[in-house]
């Protein structure tokens, strides 16, 4: 309403157009220019609801300013002679009109089309066309290709169904659709490909579009057909590449509908930008599944349970690529009074760096299971690296936690420092000397740090991309995150991560993914017996 409430106080007219050229919305002040009320302009064309604008020139200057996404101007006559200017400003979603009386009179634009003339239309299908072809460029997903042709094309062509399905071992398989049922699409889905007994299979088959414009047409070769989903007319649009089928997109109507012979041209050609589209998105979506599966399988699935303390973890990947990462975390179980808390971030977003913090993973907890200190397990972590070459470097943090006693050993390698929240609220970052990155230098040194760990600290760890920003210092936004942490309710640790990632600007577009991994202790665990003295410590995920 405030939108609308501001474009009625405005000078002259405005209204809203589609990515196909319908009005959407049209002020009180654009009524009374166009001389024509708004009931009867609403979700139509206006170059075919005003019989004054039906020029190709007028048509022509919308379908420029949707596909160069440039403002575009001119000026036309109402009859019987007052003159207009019309400026467009689109942008991905549709174009935003302003309508004002012209200063001056042109002269006077070309004569009309014929209402007979197939000019206009022509012109609009090039356009039309154009606009899709660059639409269809740009999809990354399967689930875009399906958004794309049910918000364009479906609209576009007037129609009221849809199914595009996907060639997958030897059967059509439905990835998406409009208008039909669950099921319909359920008995729809899975129909075998080497088949001429189904409209799909044939026109996959033959790699001929098939057009029925009412259901007798399609009783004669398919008797059984049109009782299937109760459409009236057809469009079956084999998706082929290279003479590989990759799917079928069907286009139906309620009812029934005339295929002229160019709209059948506009959908066959329309039919070979769909398939490459969706193959190219396909491929996408598989390697990005497979990506994701190895980050996830990578990953700790949970964390083990320690007497006395409260644990909480975030992976939140990046925004941008594959959205996966080097970032990991882990805790590991040591004895029953003892933990170990590791983090690290190894460089690059793809599934190599995935891969290699796998390898950083298993060997950092390999050598804290055999009672390594601190200082001992990044060291042998960082031969290991070394000895396997990979051209990826990797920031770590280890921490011992003795819960008996109380205290933390920390060892760090060019990673950011963990921050320590007191029971008061107090919260700094912890004063450690880092070594140098894993995997460059084989006989880097580790300096430990101890420091107490009294009941009701909260001990925070997170990778540079929590605190990482474009033009501002680290040290500072290191101190915010503090900040941040200081202030924020820690009984629940699982929405202080909430907080943290939302406070921090975490949630929009990151270029880094993130790790964080929090640990509350409640109240240290009691002291046991002493051990025998070949006894290691336990190790229990």
């Amino acid at each position: 309403m405030a939108a609308a409430d501001f474009a009625e106080r405005l000078p002259g007219g405005s209204c809203s157009l589609d990515l196909e050229g319908r009005l959407t919305y049209i002020s009180s002040g654009a009524c009374e220019l166009l001389g024509c009320d708004a009931g009867l302009l609403i979700g139509t064309l206006p170059w075919q609801s005003l019989r004054w604008l039906d020029d190709p020139t007028y048509e022509d200057r919308y379908r420029t300013a949707v596909i160069s996404r440039e403002p575009v101007s001119f000026t036309v006559c109402r009859p019987p002679g007052r003159w207009l200017d019309i400026h467009l400003y689109p942008d991905a979603s549709g174009i935003s009109a302003r309508i004002l009386p012209s200063g001056e009179q042109p002269p006077a634009p070309a004569e009309p089309v014929r209402s007979g003339s197939v000019a206009p239309a022509r012109a609009g299908r090039l356009y039309q066309l154009t606009h899709l072809a660059a639409a269809l460029t740009e999809v990354v997903g399967v689930q875009d290709v399906i958004d794309l042709v049910a918000d364009q094309i479906m609209p576009a062509f007037g129609a009221q169904g849809l199914v595009l399905s996907r060639a997958d071992a030897g059967r059509l398989r439905i990835t998406g659709h409009r208008g039909y049922s669950r099921e319909t699409v359920e008995r729809l889905d899975g129909l075998p490909l080497d088949t001429d007994f189904t409209p799909a299979g044939r026109a996959l088959s033959s790699g001929i579009p098939a057009f029925f414009a009412d259901p007798g047409e399609m009783r004669r070769i398919y008797p059984e057909a049109p009782l299937v989903s109760g459409k009236q007319a057809w469009a079956f649009l084999p998706l082929i590449i290279s003479g590989r089928p990759v799917g079928c997109c069907v286009l139906s109507y309620d009812r029934p509908h005339a295929f002229p012979s160019e709209e059948r041209a506009v959908l066959t050609s329309l039919a070979g930008l769909v398939a490459q589209a969706l193959d190219r998105a396909s491929l996408y979506d598989t390697k990005l599944e497979l990506a994701h599966g190895l980050q996830q399988a990578l990953l700790p699935r949970t964390l083990p349970r320690v007497a006395g303390l409260r644990v909480a973890a975030r992976y939140v990947p990046a925004t941008r690529g594959m959205d996966i990462g080097g970032d990991f975390y882990d805790l590991i179980r040591l004895g029953d009074t003892a933990a170990a808390a590791v983090i690290g971030d190894v460089q690059g977003h793809n599934v190599a760096a995935a891969a290699l913090m796998g390898q950083v993973r298993t060997g950092v907890y390999a050598h804290a299971t055999l009672g390594a200190s601190p200082d001992q397990v990044l060291a042998r972590t960082n031969r290991l690296l070394t000895d396997l070459a990979p051209d990826l470097f990797t920031s770590c943090l280890y921490a011992h936690l003795d819960l008996a006693r109380g205290r933390v050993s920390l060892a760090g390698a060019g990673h950011p420092p963990p921050l320590l929240r007191l029971a008061d609220g107090a919260t700094a970052p912890v004063g450690l000397v880092p070594g140098p990155l894993l995997g460059i230098d084989p006989d880097a040194v580790f300096p430990v740090t101890e420091f107490p760990l009294a009941p009701g600290a909260t001990l925070a760890f997170y990778t540079d991309g929590l605190v990482e920003t474009p033009g501002v210092d680290l040290d500072d936004s290191i101190a915010e995150l503090a900040r941040l942490l200081g202030s924020a309710d820690d009984r629940d640790l699982e929405l202080l991560i909430d907080d943290l990632l939302r406070k921090s600007k975490a949630v929009g577009q990151r270029t880094d993914d993130i790790a964080l991994l929090l640990l509350h202790l409640d109240q240290a665990p009691p002291t046991p017996p002493p051990a025998d003295a070949d006894e290691r410590p336990r190790a229990d995920r």
